[in-house]
Formats: structure tokens, sequence, C-alpha cells
């Protein structure tokens, strides 16, 4: 099964792609259809495996790993004391 190389095509996927991605960061096998919208939204024709999913390189995975740190919300907790 051939990689994806989706750190050079990021700037090319649509915002609902690359929200999945960080809302999935741990992917190590990307799904078909998310495949076959990369591959429609990119022009890179990624091999795919029987279930038709492509493999993300280590590079790929860091790279959406560090995109969903970036873009997750900061949760600031304040105490407070009564009056």
């Amino acid at each position: 099964m051939a990689e994806m190389h989706l750190k050079e095509q990021w700037n090319r996927l649509d915002p609902v792609t690359q929200q999945w991605f960080m809302d999935n960061p741990g992917c190590v096998i990307v799904p078909r259809t998310i495949t076959a919208t990369i591959n429609g939204e990119t022009d890179e024709n990624a091999e795919v495996d029987l279930h038709g999913g492509t493999l993300l390189t280590e590079e790929d995975r860091a790279f959406i790993q560090a995109k969903a740190r970036q873009e997750a919300p900061v949760y600031r907790f304040f105490d407070s004391i009564g009056p």
C-alpha cells in the first residue's frame, strides 16, 4: 500500500477534510471515503489497500497531531472565593 503525503497537500484540502484529520489525529490508515476525497482534491491519486484506505507517513501523523494541538481549545479554570 502506498503512503499518502498529506503534509505537502494540506493547503489543497477543504476545511471539512482538514477538520476530519484534526478530529482523528491518531489515524494511521485513512478510510476509503476520506482517501477518495483527498485524491479528488489533490490529484495525488494515492494507492489504496483492499478496503480502499491508504497509509499515512510517520511525518504526516506527526504533522496532523501538531495541527490538532494547535487547534485544540484552551480551557482555563478560575478559582473564585466567595464574598
